[in-house]
């Protein structure tokens, strides 16, 4: 094939290099396979650019899904669960997953429904923000569910802070006056 995309048909490898070589571009082989091979003309260099370009375009636009993990006891106080239904509020609005694991221990295990309701009741305290991805499920010794944020429950990232002008240096000859005194209390009664 041709710099044009057109179809020069089928030459020896020699005439393909001459033709590459006199149009100043590469010859690239597109097909070994094919019986005869296939071969191009084109800027190789050119070529391999615009991939890189594509692809670097196709990461932008891909989104990494990051799972946050939270693990609490069946017999947690409510300040507690305050604080960390607080941090799954927060990764949720930074649009990440949180999966939420309650951890039984010993007796604890004969209870899962303890569990199972301490679960539910964070799916409905964060649902304006979250919905259930992976209902609770008992694996093992702890019980799992998995919360993605809606999509308009997602807070860009704040921005940077401003940077204070810098100080100015104070000259060593400084008043007296100016200086900070020495405080001392005075002791006794």
């Amino acid at each position: 094939m041709g710099a044009d995309g057109q179809q020069v048909g089928i030459i020896s490898i020699e005439d393909a290099l001459a033709m590459a070589e006199r149009q100043d571009l590469d010859l690239v082989e597109v097909a070994a396979q094919a019986d005869p091979p296939v071969c191009r003309i084109m800027d190789y260099g050119k070529w391999k650019y615009e991939q890189a370009v594509r692809q670097k375009e196709a990461r932008k636009k891909q989104s990494l899904i990051v799972v946050k993990e939270i693990k609490m006891r069946p017999k947690i106080d409510r300040h507690d669960y305050e604080t960390k239904k607080g941090h799954v509020e927060r990764f949720l609005r930074q649009g990440a997953k949180v999966k939420v694991t309650i951890m039984f221990r010993g007796r604890e295990m004969a209870h899962a429904d303890r569990g199972r309701d301490l679960l539910d009741r964070l799916a409905e305290d964060v649902a304006e923000i979250a919905k259930v991805d992976t209902q609770p499920k008992l694996d093992g010794r702890n019980m799992t569910m998995v919360l993605s944020p809606h999509r308009d429950a997602i807070t860009k990232k704040p921005a940077q802070k401003k940077e204070r002008p810098p100080r100015e240096p104070e000259s060593s000859e400084a008043p007296a006056a100016a200086r900070p005194a020495k405080v001392t209390r005075a002791e006794g009664g």
